[in-house]
């Protein structure tokens, strides 16, 4: 991966910033900057339900505490 070397700053308003951070919780991303940067560039972001993949990972858990 290419190292992040330069800096971007910008300026919101609260409301614009009670936005984002609202857009970030619909999707699932809390690292303000990786949102900021993937809609920088793409223009979208994909919302993946994984709610079904963490319970198989919690029953594996489980079960793999029951073999020792």
């Amino acid at each position: 991966m290419e190292q992040m070397t330069e800096r971007l700053e910008i300026r919101l308003t609260p409301k614009e910033q009670e936005i984002i951070r609202k857009k970030m919780e619909a999707v699932g991303i809390k690292n303000r900057s990786a949102y900021i940067r993937k809609m920088a560039i793409d223009g979208y972001t994909i919302q993946v339900d994984l709610s079904d993949v963490k319970e198989v990972i919690r029953l594996l858990r489980i079960n793999s505490n029951n073999l020792n």
